[in-house]
């Protein structure tokens, strides 16, 4: 279904002269008000009213006067609630109980991964030769941050083509503000290599193994707009031993870098090689993601800086998504006539797009990835809640599955152009990771003991997969995890997630941690709504820019199933969504703010027609709209939350959380959005904001830091769920 719907004017600040006094009848005792200072701005003749546009300076001293006073507002709240120990000591027990290794890259015989070692603040990086051999250490972000007030936390790596080097990203605070540097992996030196303004970076080793291409962006001066600082970044060539610290790297390719050469202006811009081809390709990316991007190609050995020949493959609107190269043949994913992809290669020396070779069709499922060994290409396909691996002959041909041990979700796979076989690992919702090696010569896939079985017992809970349906009758998937024995009876707190953006699909994961809700009788349900990847590119497209209501009206489909099947009630069912989600969660309350009794909005979006001035703004252009043009705005005034919030209305109980440092979604998305609902809500019950200063958008935070969120996020919602162990003494 496409909404049109045409916007009427914003009348949240007609009657000014009440504002404050409204927001300040409305707040707890003791809770800061904030101060309403309106602007009004017009939209191709719509009026919009916006109390707390000064909230986006966050360097004004009011504005952080304020958000400290909410934040240890908040904090008194939360840390007198009975339960809240004993729930923290809980996840903390379940979170750091089972080693977990991912991220894996193969150089050869040679693995580099990440460790979650139980009771280690942040992942730490290994390898080791051979699925078999010694581990060893290479980064301890851990050991770094010791002593100061602020962590580091690995953002990116990757090593060169022989396994010898490896390039890696350090940042702090949560920040994604990376510093990159090499090291020798043998004997562990760090060399001199210290380049900041690497956010992001994807790093593509030359053949050589002495020198890699690396995005990068503008360095700040007193007059650089702030987009640009995380917008346009570009991409230079670094040699090992020379420009330490990048300054004097050659740039290679960008948007201005080239007169003759049109790239269009997005995020992140980077190269990709393979140690078997003379050619290079040139990506350029709207946001930094999986969605189509502009490809460009040249031989390896004319990079020369601006004058490198670049030839034009494809524009964004040819949905080119992932791409290979193997000696002269490029691979390509593309999702142009074909929402659920297909495959095509080809021959770099003549790379006509119209001429592509399909090597693999659309099918019935979803084809998410491609990787090239020495015996084939290793496709993932996803069929609904679960994924499936298939071997694929270079030219399409011949087709073999990969066998797994269970129906589940195939993920991290991995392997290297020059050996044969794969690696992967495979989980469930209640199924810890295994990893495994599929061995081509015998057709069988082993366990490698990489990741071992969890010591945590599932076997009391369940997890059911059905559809809700949809305001327009379109089925919805539904994952929901409870107790084997649950009774349905409408009394269990219930916790709804959704996201649905960019066409990322959210697939089974393994979290212990959930059991500390689970356990308690609660249900943890999934939402698989419109905007994301399940279904391909149909379903990102029909909760996108003006079909996005779609994505808020799925959500409230999957909340009335809950409670229409008796897994929960209104008053037990918590809404929670995150980054893009706060769209999603958002939305929901605005529109049915009685269906839920909690809203759990994390790091959220909510001011979508604001959002597109933040840092980090111009690249969701592509997936939200922009206010420039007359069907952007009304496709993202009528998905914003903010916009919605209506005075005297009787909100649930909500926890606003965001991080000082985020890069994403700036926090005064959460700020404005908290003190819009505190002074709008008349149902009086808390409207809370957590600010967590030593983070940013959730990347990189220690076990601590989302430990600390879980408990807090549960206990929130328990107490105004009515659970006896989490009411605090009256006052």
């Amino acid at each position: 279904m496409r909404i049109n719907h045409t916007p009427r004017p914003l009348l949240a600040g007609l009657a000014l002269g009440f504002g404050f006094l409204t927001h300040a009848l409305a707040a707890a005792p003791g809770q800061p008000v904030a101060p309403v200072h309106p602007v009004t701005d017009t939209y191709f003749g719509t009026a919009v009213v916006d109390n707390y546009r000064y909230m986006e300076d966050l360097a004004n001293p009011e504005i952080t006067t304020w958000m400290k006073a909410q934040a240890d507002y908040t904090r008194g709240q939360l840390d007198v609630l009975p339960g809240r120990k004993a729930l923290l000591e809980r996840v903390h027990a379940l979170s750091n109980t089972d080693l977990r290794r991912g991220g894996f890259v193969r150089r050869g015989q040679r693995l580099f991964y990440e460790v979650v070692q139980p009771g280690a603040p942040l992942p730490k990086l290994y390898y080791r030769d051979g699925e078999k051999g010694e581990e060893h250490l290479l980064v301890d972000p851990g050991e770094m941050g010791k002593g100061s007030s602020t962590h580091f936390a690995l953002d990116f790596f990757m090593p060169s083509w022989d396994g010898k080097r490896l390039a890696y990203g350090l940042s702090t605070g949560g920040s994604e503000n990376s510093v990159l540097h090499v090291m020798d992996v043998a004997t562990g030196k760090v060399e001199a290599e210290s380049i900041d303004r690497a956010s992001n970076s994807r790093v593509a080793w030359l053949a050589d193994n002495k020198s890699f291409f690396y995005l990068r962006y503008v360095k700040p001066g007193p007059n650089t707009p702030a987009n640009e600082t995380l917008y346009n970044g570009r991409t230079y060539l670094h040699v090992l031993g020379k420009n330490p610290d990048g300054e004097a790297d050659a740039v290679v390719f960008g948007r201005g870098v080239s007169p003759r050469l049109d790239v269009p202006e997005g995020q992140a811009t980077w190269l990709v090689t393979a140690p078997d081809s003379p050619y290079v390709l040139a990506i350029a990316n709207h946001n930094d993601d999986d969605n189509p991007s502009t490809l460009y190609v040249a031989p390896l050995a004319q990079v020369k800086g601006a004058a490198t020949p670049w030839k034009k493959i494809a524009d964004v609107g040819d949905g080119v998504t992932t791409y290979m190269l193997r000696g002269q043949t490029l691979y390509f994913m593309s999702q142009k006539g074909a929402p659920r992809f297909r495959l095509l290669s080809l021959p770099l020396a003549n790379p006509v797009l119209a001429k592509a070779t399909v090597v693999l069709p659309e099918g019935s499922g979803v084809l998410t990835n491609v990787e090239i060994a020495k015996d084939g290409l290793y496709t993932r396909v996803r069929d609904g809640a679960v994924s499936h691996l298939h071997r694929v002959s270079f030219d399409g041909k011949h087709s073999d599955d990969v066998p797994t041990p269970f129906e589940g979700n195939v993920s991290e796979l991995v392997t290297d152009p020059g050996q044969a076989g794969a690696l992967y690992t495979i989980r469930g919702w209640l199924q810890s990771p295994q990893t495994l090696a599929y061995d081509p010569a015998n057709a069988k896939s082993a366990n490698t003991g990489l990741n071992p079985p969890s010591s945590i017992d599932t076997s009391a809970f369940v997890a059911e997969e059905v559809f809700a349906t949809g305001d327009d009758g379109t089925r919805i998937p539904l994952s929901i995890i409870h107790r084997k024995d649950m009774v349905a009876d409408g009394s269990h707190p219930t916790i709804l997630d959704g996201y649905g953006s960019y066409g990322l699909a959210l697939e089974p994961r393994f979290s212990p941690t959930q059991l500390a809700w689970l356990e308690r009788g609660g249900v943890i349900a999934t939402g698989h709504l419109r905007g994301g990847g399940e279904y391909g590119e149909g379903w990102h497209q029909a909760g996108f820019m003006l079909t996005k209501l779609n994505t808020v009206q799925d959500f409230i489909a999957c909340g009335q199933y809950l409670i229409a099947h008796k897994y929960t009630t209104s008053a037990r069912l918590a809404g929670e969504g995150g980054s893009a989600g706060g769209i999603t969660v958002g939305g929901a309350m605005t529109r049915r703010p009685e269906l839920f009794g909690v809203i759990l909005d994390l790091v959220g979006m909510s001011d979508t027609l604001r959002a597109e001035t933040e840092p980090n703004g111009p690249p969701n252009v592509s997936e939200f709209g922009s206010v420039k043009d007359e069907a952007g705005f009304h496709g993202l005034y009528q998905m914003g939350a903010y916009v919605h919030v209506r005075d005297g209305t009787p909100y649930p109980a909500v926890m606003f959380t965001t991080g000082a440092n985020d890069p994403r979604v700036s926090p005064w998305q959460m700020t404005k959005m908290a003190a819009r609902v505190q002074a709008a809500t008349s149902s009086g019950k808390p409207v809370l904001l957590r600010v967590d200063y030593d983070a940013g958008h959730g990347l990189g935070s220690s076990t601590s830091q989302r430990e600390n969120l879980t408990a807090d996020l549960w206990s929130f919602a328990l107490w105004q769920m009515g659970d006896p162990a989490f009411q605090p003494a009256a006052h």
